[in-house]
C-alpha cells in the first residue's frame, strides 16, 4: 500500500533559493511541454511525454542552460506528470491540463534514486542534506518525493510502499455506525454522538477580511504588498490545518472503532450553489471527509458503505419506516404520523444510514446482501480497534 508522509523542512536562505529555482525549472518544463503537446496535436501528430522529454534534453543546453543548475528530475518528472494528466483527462477522471502558475504551483518531484532519507534529514541532488521537522513515520520501500511551498513554508511529501496494511485485533461482532453530515453539527452518529465542527473559516473570518482589505490597498510590486500577501497566505494555511486536523481525528476514530460505516453520497458541488449555505458547507469539508474515510477504511479493514444520493435518510422514520412527503430544512425535529415518535432530524438520518449499511454488507452466514443504492463500498474483514482519539463531542 502506498502511503505519503508530508513533512515540513527547516531550510536556510541557500536551500530556499535552490528550491525556488527547481520549482521554476519544473514549472517551465511543464508549460513548455503542454505548449508543444497542443501544437503537435493540432498538426495531426500523436504527442507523448517520452518524446517531449527527449526533445527537451536535446535543446535545454542551448535554449534553457539555467535548467542545469538544479536536479535533472525537476523538468523530467514535470513532463511525466503532464503525460499522466492527459491520461486522466482522456479517461474522464480530470479536467484538461492547464498551465502552471508561479506562486500557486511551486513544486518539483524526485525519483527514489535521486534522494536519501536518514533520520530527520533528506539529501537533495546538487544541494546536500536538508533538515526535516520530524522523521519518516512509515517503513517500506521509498517510491518518490515531492518538494512544495505553501505560505512560504517548504514541505517534502515522501511516498512509501508499506507492503502491508495496518494490523488490528479481530472482532467477532459486527459494529456498525451511521454518519449524517450537517452544517450545524459537523457529524451526527447513530450512537447519538454529535461532533461539533471547528468552523475555522467562520471563526477567523473577521481577520481574513481585514488582511484581504489590507492586501488590496498595497501597491502592486511593492515589498509591503509581498508582506501582506504572505500574512494572508499564512492565515489561509492555518484555517486549512485546523480543518484537516479535525477531519483526520474523526475519520481515524470511525475507522478504528467501527467495522461498518454508512454515509451519504452528498452532491457537494450542487450544495455549493446555495448562496446562503455555500460558505458553511465549504468550511466543513464534506468531500475531504469522504476521501479520508475511504482510504482509512481500506487501511484499517473497515467497510465503508455509501448510500445512494436519492436515499431519503431524513424523511424515513427509523422505527416504522414511514416516509414523509416533504421535510423542509427548517424542521429539525418531527413527529412520525404513524408511530408518533419524535425524531431528531440528524439522529434519525444517522440511524437509517446505519441500517442501510448493515443491510448492504455481508451477512453473518457469509451470504451477500446487496442493498439497492449502496453502489460504492469497500469490503474488508470485520475488525475493530479501540482508539484514544479526542475530538469535541456535544
Amino acid at each position: 500500500m502506498l502511503r505519503a508522509h508530508k513533512i515540513e523542512l527547516k531550510v536556510n536562505n541557500k536551500q530556499a533559493t535552490y528550491f525556488s529555482k527547481a520549482c521554476g525549472v519544473a514549472r517551465k518544463a511543464y508549460n513548455w511541454a503542454l505548449e508543444q503537446w497542443e501544437k503537435e496535436y493540432k498538426a495531426g501528430g500523436k504527442p507523448s511525454e517520452a518524446a517531449l522529454r527527449r526533445q527537451l534534453n536535446s535543446i535545454k543546453r542551448e535554449q534553457f542552460p539555467w535548467m542545469l543548475e538544479v536536479t535533472k528530475n525537476a523538468p523530467q518528472m514535470a513532463i511525466i506528470q503532464l503525460g499522466q494528466a492527459f491520461k486522466n483527462f482522456f479517461a474522464k477522471r480530470a479536467a484538461y491540463p492547464t498551465f502552471r502558475k508561479r506562486g500557486r504551483d511551486d513544486r518539483f518531484s524526485l525519483t527514489n534514486d535521486q534522494f536519501t532519507v536518514n533520520g530527520s534529514r533528506i539529501r537533495i541532488p546538487h544541494l546536500g542534506w536538508v533538515r526535516m521537522r520530524e522523521t519518516l513515520r512509515f517503513f517500506g520501500k521509498i517510491i518518490s518525493a515531492t518538494v512544495s511551498r505553501r505560505a512560504n513554508k517548504w514541505f517534502v511529501s515522501i511516498t512509501v510502499d508499506t507492503l502491508h496494511k495496518e494490523t488490528v485485533p479481530a472482532n467477532d461482532n459486527q459494529v456498525a455506525v451511521g454518519v449524517d453530515l450537517g452544517v450545524l453539527q459537523f457529524a451526527t452518529l447513530s450512537t447519538d454522538e454529535k461532533i461539533e465542527g471547528p468552523k475555522p473559516h467562520k471563526k477567523l473570518l473577521d481577520r481574513l477580511k481585514r488582511l484581504s482589505r489590507s492586501l488590496s490597498r498595497k501597491k502592486k510590486g511593492s515589498k509591503n504588498r509581498d508582506q501582506a500577501k504572505l500574512r494572508l497566505a499564512r492565515l489561509h494555511y492555518r484555517i486549512s490545518c485546523i480543518r484537516q486536523d479535525s477531519i483526520h481525528k474523526l475519520t481515524t476514530y470511525l475507522t478504528q472503532k467501527f467495522t461498518i460505516v454508512g454515509i451519504e453520497d452528498l452532491n457537494v458541488k450542487g450544495m455549493m450553489h446555495n448562496r446562503r449555505l455555500s460558505r458553511s458547507i465549504a468550511d466543513m469539508g464534506f468531500h475531504e471527509f469522504r476521501r479520508q474515510l475511504e482510504y482509512k477504511g481500506n487501511l484499517y479493514n473497515t467497510k465503508i458503505v455509501i448510500a445512494d444520493r436519492w436515499f431519503s435518510s431524513s424523511k424515513i422514520c427509523s422505527e416504522c419506516n414511514y416516509k414523509m412527503e416533504k421535510l423542509p430544512l427548517s424542521i429539525r425535529k418531527w413527529r412520525c404520523p404513524c408511530c408518533e415518535i419524535l425524531h431528531d432530524r440528524e439522529l434519525n438520518a444517522a440511524i437509517n444510514l446505519e441500517k442501510w449499511a448493515v443491510s448492504s454488507t455481508v451477512t453473518a452466514c457469509g451470504a451477500s446482501s446487496d442493498g439497492i443504492g449502496a453502489f460504492a463500498s469497500i469490503s474488508h474483514d470485520a475488525l475493530k480497534q479501540e482508539s484514544d482519539t479526542k475530538f469535541p463531542i456535544v
